[in-house]
């Protein structure tokens, strides 16, 4: 007979079930270099009161105290009891944080209400969509290293949709900027929407959150506010100061729209016919530099060698036969002289 499966712990059961649900509030942190998801024990506390039905996992333990079963999830290493790594109030802070960023192990690994952080220690089950995005990624990255041979309107669509996300986020980024930069100065409130939007850490659903969360430090004084808004419209009016002018802006467009075409109207075939051209005009010129040092008698035609010794003997031959000559032309001169 075969041997069934072995039954999944009840606990881990309870955990997977507990961790999915999103009205148990958690945060994301950093502990011991890794990254966790933790909550709080009293959010952990209100849930388990909230939603009963949670506790039917449980079987013959869905009657325990909260406490009890929080200190069961911890003996069997479902849970870890964490504490804040800044235990005292920052300068400028009313107030400890409620969710830390950065949490290090609890030396008592009980249970408790007041200020307790428990942080999953378990993998999370992988979600279909990130079952798909594991598969996606690798075709989107070799989409974007086939860009150079997409056709010319795919190339339009892209370049215009890449262009268009990169102003909206920096337009979202100066305009949270700016409002942040207003208020601070008018009513010394430090508000920033989309507060998460630069947050390394974060889950997706943090990272849209357009509400900023409640401001726990004091209020600068008026006399430092006054100051870097003086600051601030002073490096406005040195910028337009210092700002390029027409025929610089016009440079720097024609430019920057001379590279965009290159990278549009490149494609293989353009690619290969230069390459056939290239190679078609080297060759053409080395023949051409070849007939021309023909013609300028750079290369002369070879001989033989029986001419070349030949042609070597006749200048002493002349010598000779020149010399006879000027010696009877001496003896007659002076028959000559005698006669």
């Amino acid at each position: 007979m075969e041997k069934s499966a072995p039954k999944k712990d009840v606990y881990q059961l309870f955990a997977e079930k507990v961790r999915d649900n999103k009205q148990l509030e958690s945060r994301w942190a950093i502990m011991q270099e890794t990254r966790v998801e933790y909550f709080r024990g009293k959010d952990f506390t209100t849930f388990m009161k909230n939603h009963a039905e949670v506790r039917e996992i449980l079987g013959p333990d869905k009657d325990l105290e909260v406490e009890d079963v929080v200190n069961t999830l911890l003996s069997k290493n479902l849970v870890i009891r964490c504490d804040r790594v800044w235990k005292t109030v920052r300068p400028g802070k009313k107030k400890l944080s409620s969710w830390p960023a950065h949490l290090e192990i609890h030396h008592e690994q009980v249970f408790t209400e007041n200020d307790g952080f428990f942080a999953w220690m378990f993998l999370k089950r992988r979600t279909l969509w990130q079952t798909i995005l594991s598969f996606v990624w690798p075709l989107f990255a070799l989409a974007v290293c086939l860009f150079p041979v997409y056709p010319y309107q795919c190339k339009i669509v892209v370049l215009y949709s890449c262009a268009g996300a990169l102003l909206f986020i920096v337009s979202l980024l100066l305009l949270r900027a700016a409002i942040f930069g207003i208020l601070w100065v008018l009513f010394g409130k430090r508000v920033w929407f989309f507060p998460n939007i630069n947050a390394e850490e974060t889950t997706f659903r943090e990272l849209v959150r357009f509400w900023p969360e409640k401001d726990e430090g004091e209020r600068p004084k008026l006399s430092s506010r006054l100051f870097y808004a003086t600051v601030a419209v002073l490096v406005i009016l040195l910028l337009r100061h210092h700002a390029p002018d027409e025929a610089a802006r016009a440079r720097y467009q024609k430019k920057v729209s001379n590279i965009i075409d290159d990278v549009l109207e490149w494609s293989p075939k353009l690619a290969l016919s230069g390459m056939m051209e290239k190679h078609t005009g080297a060759n053409a010129t080395e023949s051409s530099n070849y007939s021309s040092e023909t013609g300028s008698g750079g290369h002369a035609p070879p001989t033989n060698n029986n001419e070349g010794e030949t042609a070597e003997a006749d200048p002493d031959m002349d010598s000779q036969t020149n010399s006879g000559d000027v010696q009877d032309d001496d003896e007659n001169g002076d028959d000559d002289m005698r006669t």
